[in-house]
């Protein structure tokens, strides 16, 4: 695998390495050691499965507080989304500052969001589907949301009329 370490310290894009013949190809997309290696949690207790029908579908900005903050490794494997994390540990560098990346079925890439990050994304084309890895429980009290267009942090995201929940719609500036 391939760990690009994004300009948010902590948060990596994972690259499968392609063993490829004639029958197609095989990779890992997980390996304990490598994670280990790199300082990545790998407690998993959680897998989820986000279904979206259409096109410019908006999911975020969630995170979980403390003491349930959480790690997320991302997967989108049908269709493709434009993936978005907001790093908001008051004591980094890169405070307030977001990253994006572009996963999807075909790049067949994941998104390592470590612990205190908020983290959104929105769909590319129809029909697509993201799985996520949790190294926390859901904890309904502890789940918060900011609002996907605050004005605190300035993300550019490519389709600016978003199809989005009432919930995520409702959620607070920073």
């Amino acid at each position: 695998m391939i760990f690009t370490e994004t300009k948010l310290k902590g948060a990596f894009v994972i690259e499968p390495e392609r063993q490829e013949d004639e029958r197609g190809f095989f990779a890992r997309t997980f390996c304990k050691e490598e994670f280990e290696a790199h300082g990545l949690n790998i407690d998993w207790v959680q897998c989820n499965i986000s279904f979206n029908k259409k096109k410019g579908t908006l999911r975020g900005m969630h995170y979980q507080t403390t003491p349930y903050e959480e790690v997320k490794l991302v997967r989108c494997t049908m269709g493709a989304i434009y993936d978005v994390i907001i790093d908001l540990r008051p004591d980094s560098h890169t405070f307030k500052q977001w990253a994006s990346v572009e996963l999807s079925s075909e790049n067949r890439r994941m998104l390592y969001v470590p612990e205190q990050f908020a983290h959104g994304f929105q769909t590319l084309a129809n029909n697509t589907e993201v799985f996520y890895l949790m190294s926390e429980f859901y904890h309904p009290g502890s789940s918060k949301g900011i609002r996907w267009n605050d004005p605190a942090f300035l993300v550019k995201w490519p389709i600016i009329s978003p199809i989005m929940s009432s919930a995520d719609s409702s959620y607070p500036n920073y």
